[in-house]
């Protein structure tokens, strides 16, 4: 892999050194294969100590990503493939996919807004409407 690091977005790349990678032999495709080739991947990347990642931006990767993270290191697993190199291609994009969605910023905080008078009606006349439907199933009263 010739990439200088993981690009997370534009402006923002995780150095090739940060991210460490460990193999070991997987189940999944690959018939007897898979007894004899280490094509599983765990790609960690050291979250809490990164220099890649502004004092926001790790904040708050690290507060969403709390329940994944052991001693502040994301490990994603990737053994779907049958092929190491699709396996290490399948870890790199869920990371990113994973850091992206940690750092974006939070949406916007609702607005409450009251329902329409035109809306209300039109609720309390269907309501009213079923309770006759409703009125008209039951026995007559004599």
């Amino acid at each position: 892999m010739e990439e200088t690091g993981l690009i997370v977005r534009p402006g923002l790349v995780v150095p090739e050194g940060e991210l460490s990678w460990r193999f070991s032999r997987s189940g999944g495709p690959g018939g007897q294969s898979v007894n004899t080739t280490d094509s599983r991947v765990e790609l960690s990347f050291d979250l809490a100590g990164t220099t890649a990642l502004s004092g926001l931006l790790k904040s708050r990767a690290l507060e969403r990503l709390q329940p994944r993270l052991v001693d502040g290191v994301l490990t994603i697993a990737a053994s779907e493939f049958k092929s190491q190199w699709r396996n290490r291609e399948a870890a790199r994009a869920r990371l990113g996919a994973l850091l992206r969605e940690a750092i974006s910023p939070p949406p916007p905080p609702r607005r409450p807004t009251k329902p329409s008078k035109g809306s209300v009606r039109r609720r309390l006349d269907s309501k009213t409407r079923r309770g006759q439907t409703k009125r008209l199933r039951s026995r007559p009263e004599d």
